[in-house]
């Protein structure tokens, strides 16, 4: 018989889950854990004239070149900035649209609200980049066609870097916004009632209820959200930046985070090396970063925590 309450024992006993388990097992196998080999490029000078493994190893090198350059610093504050201004304006305008949305007694115009709130989140990037383009193009774009018409002067927006970083924030909004708005919409549809009409027995208008009912009924929601755009915090939303600002190098201090950095390193300068460094980094310092974080909040109250 098998020893009760070892592996080979548990495998016999739920082999039909283990079955179930083993494509999700595969997958990430496959995807994720077989690739972590190629770290080893990352202490390497990659030449692509000789076998994977055949290039000289150079130890720490990429990595102290990224630092001294000043390029990884720049990267890092990029990448955390703008997802920082991502995860904090996200999580508060969808708060507030939740909690106007849920205020909404006509139930036709709430469900068109939140149709018209959501319709962005499936729009593609690609779309977004045609959208921009029209409408800051130099030559013909909208906003210089107007400021022509008003015989004002033109601005060349693709090439004044402070511009981006509020559009760049502004467009991330406007598409991901409603998403984060229905997740805390379910939430607060699942508070009960009888909170608010013991509220308003009391005597507490709209604004009490909401502040002292609704919002901390949703801190729950607020933090679970937290910890998973923790979790990507060092992935800078890829497609957002390079659908929109693409290869333009007078852009870069301004929006060149750790992906768009990678991609360029592996696709226009062929540094199989540097770009293996900047990516081994990047996941290092968001595995720290999101243990730390859970850390804490275990520490503040351990029903938050992930893990």
């Amino acid at each position: 018989m098998l020893r009760k309450r070892g592996f080979m024992y548990e495998l016999v006993k739920n082999r039909l889950m283990f079955i179930m388990l083993l494509p999700a097992l595969i997958f990430f196998l496959v995807n994720s854990y077989i690739p972590m080999v190629g770290i080893y490029y990352a202490f390497t000078r990659f030449d692509f004239n000789t076998s994977l493994f055949n290039s000289e190893f150079i130890g720490f090198e990429n990595f102290k070149f990224l630092w001294r350059s000043g390029i990884l610093k720049r990267l890092t504050l990029n990448t955390l900035g703008y997802n920082l201004a991502f995860i904090v304006l996200s999580n508060v305008f969808a708060i507030a649209l939740a909690v106007l949305v849920s205020e909404l007694k006509l139930k036709w115009f709430k469900k068109l609200t939140q149709s018209v709130m959501f319709l962005p989140y499936f729009i593609s990037f690609v779309i977004l980049s045609v959208i921009v383009y029209n409408l800051f193009n130099y030559e013909n774009g909208f906003l210089n066609t107007t400021l022509e018409a008003l015989h004002m002067e033109p601005i060349d927006v693709y090439n004044t870097p402070w511009v981006w970083v509020p559009l760049i924030i502004i467009f991330y909004l406007w598409k991901n916004i409603g998403y984060s708005m229905i997740i805390y919409l379910a939430a607060i549809t699942g508070i009960s009632e009888e909170y608010y009409e013991a509220a308003k027995i009391d005597g507490a208008n709209i604004f009490q209820r909401v502040w002292h009912i609704t919002i901390p009924m949703l801190k729950t929601t607020f933090i679970v959200l937290l910890l998973f755009a923790l979790g990507s915090i060092m992935k800078g939303q890829f497609d957002l930046f390079y659908q929109l600002v693409g290869n333009n190098g007078v852009l870069y201090n301004a929006t060149d985070i750790l992906d768009t950095y990678v991609y360029r390193s592996l696709k226009v300068t062929f540094d199989m090396g540097m770009a293996t460094s900047a990516g081994l980094y990047q996941s290092a310092f968001g595995f720290v970063l999101v243990m730390t974080v859970n850390y804490i909040i275990r520490k503040i109250n351990d029903e938050y925590a992930l893990f």
